[in-house]
């Protein structure tokens, strides 16, 4: 898609504050807020919560409501408060949705329309700074990196050795980040007190659940625009003392800690190690998921970003082993709660088509993640294949003539024969009337039935006639003799 000027300005912008933070490591800029309520920033901001269709706050204003009142109209009032320094951000929305594949629930807090828009520009014009000082270790939530390349770093590592995992989580990450610490991590590149103003206001703002709202001390509410860019600041102290502490090669994508070592010496080292530096910040492990694992032919794996990692044979070559990675069980359980939830009968007066659809935006996405790695036995789930196959024509069947499974099990309907496009020149002509073709005689002198004598004479070229056996089949008598 093109880029319009405003958006190549933008970029422009980000490309700018890059050079500029990257050139002098200990640059703390001061003169940000301005670029925060440009307008091109924030028409940018708004196509991308536009496009991220998100719920409601508090305030029940939805992205059609937005529409409606009139979008140059909402961005004109930003601007103004924004420059005024009157801007003030509402309480978010508290929700709890069901983790993939588990029991627990996950607390997501969902900021107004008003909010998503401001913290979306603010993440534009900060992100570029602190990307600077990212460490390769870290992969959640950055431009250019994604989960992929986090499980490539594990396929080469434990191809060079290092097969003693430590796998564990940050407990309550989101919500247990200190906001005083948070803060200098954020003052030892930005100095601006309006954009500090901005960002305390926004932690400062709190979540509202039945009715009331709270406001702590720690925590980024998970669900914000900004949020994931705040945790990777925090955690980046935890990169740098990795750094100069650690043992072995850490992976961490947000929350998700994997440190690959070579003996289980040093993957104890390591473990102990990660508890006294999350603990120096102000967290802690979470103690169910924190194990060490050592990767090795016949025995246990471990599970990373939805993918379950184990250390296996090749078949083609027995002398190879490699680490192979397929959907994980709470990656296949996700999905058949999510194909079972669209095609729930509660939805049985909804159009065919709308639910195919909703099944097909949800298995391109699912198949497009896992689609990398070694994941042959997904083509055999009967159970994910059903469901999928059921959404189309499990409801209507007469809607639908034939289906096919295209990849994971996308069902499409085929055209009809008489709209399919012929693809050779057999039928091209209509077919023939079976009456110049049959080779059965043709009929003549129907009357009514006699007992014993057939109803009906047949002319025959031969000059014979046909008569009826006694098994009652029509055969063909000689001429009679004329002597």
């Amino acid at each position: 898609m093109a880029r319009t000027a405003e958006q190549d300005k933008v970029r422009e912008l980000q490309r700018t504050l890059y050079r500029a933070a990257k050139a002098d490591p200990g640059r703390r800029f001061h003169a940000l807020h301005d670029k925060v309520f440009r307008r091109d920033v924030l028409e940018r901001a708004w196509g991308q919560v536009r496009a991220n269709k998100g719920a409601a706050g508090i305030d029940r204003t939805t992205i059609a409501d937005v529409e409606q009142y009139g979008v140059s109209r909402l961005l004109d009032e930003l601007v103004a408060d924004l420059k005024d320094g009157r801007w003030r951000p509402l309480p978010a929305r508290r929700v709890f949705v069901p983790k993939p594949g588990r029991e627990e629930l996950r607390p997501l807090s969902i900021p107004t329309v008003r909010d998503r828009i401001v913290q979306t520009a603010l993440k534009t014009v900060i992100e570029p700074i602190f990307e600077v000082d990212m460490l390769e270790c870290s992969f959640g939530f950055r431009p250019r990196r994604s989960a992929h390349d986090a499980l490539q770093v594990l396929i080469d590592e434990a191809w060079g050795g290092r097969r003693w995992i430590v796998e564990t989580d940050i407990a309550n990450c989101f919500e247990a980040i200190p906001h005083d610490r948070l803060m200098a991590a954020i003052e030892e590149r930005i100095v601006d007190r309006h954009v500090l103003k901005l960002l305390r206001a926004m932690l400062r703002a709190g979540v509202m659940s039945g009715g009331t709202v709270r406001r702590g001390v720690t925590g980024t509410p998970q669900g914000g625009v900004i949020s994931p860019l705040l945790c990777n600041v925090y955690l980046h102290r935890l990169d740098r003392q990795w750094a100069q502490r650690g043992r072995g090669v850490l992976v961490r994508y947000a929350d998700d800690l994997v440190a690959m070592c070579r003996t289980r010496a040093e993957a104890e080292a390591a473990l102990a190690a990660l508890r006294q530096i999350l603990a120096e910040l102000g967290l802690e492990l979470k103690d169910a998921k924190t194990r060490i694992v050592h990767l090795a032919e016949g025995g246990e794996g471990l599970d990373f970003l939805g993918f379950h990692h184990r250390w296996v044979r090749a078949r083609g070559a027995r002398h190879v082993c490699f680490l192979a990675r397929w959907p994980s069980r709470q990656g296949m359980q996700h999905a058949h709660d999510q194909i079972r939830e669209i095609t729930d009968r509660r939805w049985l007066l909804r159009p065919v088509d709308e639910t195919t659809q909703k099944v097909n935006a949800f298995l391109r996405g699912w198949s497009g993640y896992f689609r990398y790695g070694n994941s042959p036995t997904l083509r055999r789930d009967q159970q994910l294949h059903g469901r999928a196959s059921r959404a189309a024509g499990g409801q209507t069947p007469q809607a639908h003539a034939r289906l096919r499974l295209v990849g994971l099990g996308l069902p499409v309907t085929r055209p009809t024969r008489a709209d399919r496009p012929h693809r050779n020149c057999r039928r091209s002509t209509p077919i023939p009337s079976l009456e110049r073709v049959s080779r059965m005689p043709t009929v003549k002198n129907v009357g009514e039935p006699c007992a014993g004598e057939p109803h009906a004479r047949f002319e025959v070229a031969a000059g014979g006639t046909w008569h009826q056996s006694a098994t009652g089949r029509a055969v063909l008598a000689p001429p009679a003799d004329p002597t």
